[in-house]
């Protein structure tokens, strides 16, 4: 049975952690039949009083369904849990957190044994899956004729994104999402830091906060340009020169306020180094080529 057909796609999924259980309520919602197994049978057994049919091994639940999604603890648990389960003929969606290089071993491991592969990345934390307005997606590489012919089965807990049928881009892009997330995070830490202990309520600076980040965010687009034309002079505004000399306010400022100045001075070190190296009339674009290892 396919997506194209009348009646919802059966499937099976592996792993009912918190994320796990969320992907199967939304699936049992709409109407899929749903086989689930886990470790611990404990955890999958709220899901047989919502239709599920909870299966006593890995190899049972395989053998239910040709559409099978694992949602395990690492990559190393999915390779455990499916060590003996016949997998010919089985399409195999991994949405289980891993790295490019995993995704991409998973899918050769896959392959050997007769099935087609996804890899997956969930942009999205348990409570946003199966809520429309959410915002949540998941990211998918590896094969188009999978990810076509599930394509609204995957759709139905979060929006879905193909980005290629390299089986390492979801989890690639996946974590350099996650990495922009936590650059912003480390950005938000040093501010709410130099606020504090003065008469400045967090609550009342962080709609600022929000609103200035907000505005800062399409430089992503302006880097990505940049990057693509080679061209990283374009259009600049502050160029780098003018950003290193003012990074000395920033940096005093910390000291005044008795704060560690650890989360910003790792990429201002990075900036001094492009500067040195003649790029003062660029903006913070070059500061990528020093990020590969071994670079100047």
């Amino acid at each position: 049975m396919t997506d194209n057909a009348s009646s919802p796609t059966p499937l099976t999924l592996l792993g009912t952690g918190a994320m796990g259980t969320a992907l199967a309520r939304a699936w049992l919602a709409a109407g899929h039949p749903v086989t689930v197994w886990n470790r611990s049978r404990a955890r999958a057994e709220p899901l047989a009083a919502e239709g599920a049919v909870v299966a006593g091994s890995v190899a049972e639940a395989v053998a239910a369904n040709r559409l099978v999604i694992a949602c395990l603890l690492d990559d190393a648990s999915v390779g455990e849990a499916l060590s003996d389960a016949d997998l010919a003929g089985r399409d195999l969606v991994d949405l289980t957190t891993g790295t490019p290089g995993q995704g991409r071993a998973r899918a050769a491991w896959a392959g050997e044994r007769g099935a087609r592969f996804l890899d997956a990345g969930i942009m999205a934390v348990p409570p946003m899956i199966g809520d429309p307005a959410s915002g949540a997606y998941v990211l998918y590489s590896g094969s188009a004729e999978l990810f076509e012919e599930h394509r609204a089965t995957l759709a139905v807990p979060a929006g879905t994104r193909y980005v290629g049928t390299d089986p390492g881009h979801a989890a690639l892009h996946d974590v350099a999402l996650l990495s922009g997330m936590y650059g912003m995070f480390a950005g938000m830490t040093h501010a709410f830091a130099l606020i504090r202990g003065e008469d400045i309520a967090p609550t009342e600076f962080a709609p600022l906060l929000v609103s200035w980040l907000t505005a800062m965010a399409p430089a992503a687009l302006e880097t990505a340009g940049k990057l693509e034309s080679g061209d990283y002079t374009k259009d600049v505004v502050s160029n780098l020169a003018m950003q290193v000399a003012g990074s000395a306010t920033l940096l005093r400022t910390a000291e005044e306020q008795g704060v560690s100045t650890e989360l910003l001075t790792p990429f201002m070190n990075l900036m001094e180094r492009r500067l040195a190296a003649g790029h003062g009339d660029e903006d913070t674009t070059g500061v990528v080529e020093l990020l590969a290892v071994g670079a100047d």
